[in-house]
């Protein structure tokens, strides 16, 4: 027995030397990881929004109607005269612009005259107008072919009245869109 009793004193001393030898563990609940601040992102200067961009289509529509609008400008004359003045020249170079830009585009000269002279002179005085616009614009590279001329002698006035005001309203050629005129471009 006494065996038995050393035995378990033996392993009782063991048991407690290992035990002491063994680190001992306290259970610890984790602690939550604090959250670090993120830094800030660097400042940029701030830029003022783009101003909004022009709506295309009416500018383009803006330029076509100007376009049109040179077309159909009126040129005027002097007295008994179917002489091109330097205002009038002026007004065709525009047009044989639009011209150019529009092969499809076809146009009618109409001369007129104020109320003084003859039917049968106004009448020719109309046509050598509307030749003369015909004239300059064809010496100047457009066809022949695109450009119609007609008169009206005094038969069309512009403005009612006599006085040389309204006679000289009178006097002058209009313009006509005869064809591509709904394909017009700006150039």
């Amino acid at each position: 027995m006494i065996r038995a009793s050393r035995l378990f004193v033996l392993v009782a001393a063991s048991s407690l030397a290992f035990g002491a030898c063994k680190k001992k563990t306290t259970a610890v609940a984790p602690q939550p990881t604090p959250v670090q601040p993120q830094p800030a992102p660097p400042t940029r200067a701030e830029t003022p929004p783009a101003p909004p961009k022009p709506d295309n289509s009416a500018e383009v529509a803006a330029r076509i109607a100007a376009a049109r609008g040179t077309v159909l400008k009126t040129i005027y004359f002097e007295y008994d005269a179917d002489e091109l003045r330097d205002d009038a020249k002026a007004i065709l170079d525009a047009k044989i612009a639009v011209l150019a830009a529009n092969p499809q585009l076809r146009v009618r000269v109409s001369g007129h005259c104020d109320d003084r002279g003859s039917d049968e002179y106004n009448i020719a005085l109309g046509r050598r107008r509307s030749e003369a616009a015909k004239r300059y614009l064809t010496d100047h590279g457009v066809d022949a072919s695109r450009i119609e001329t007609t008169t009206f002698g005094r038969e069309r006035p512009a403005v009612q009245g006599s006085g040389e005001e309204t006679w000289s309203q009178n006097r002058r050629d209009e313009f006509e869109i005869i064809a591509g005129g709904d394909q017009l471009r700006a150039p």
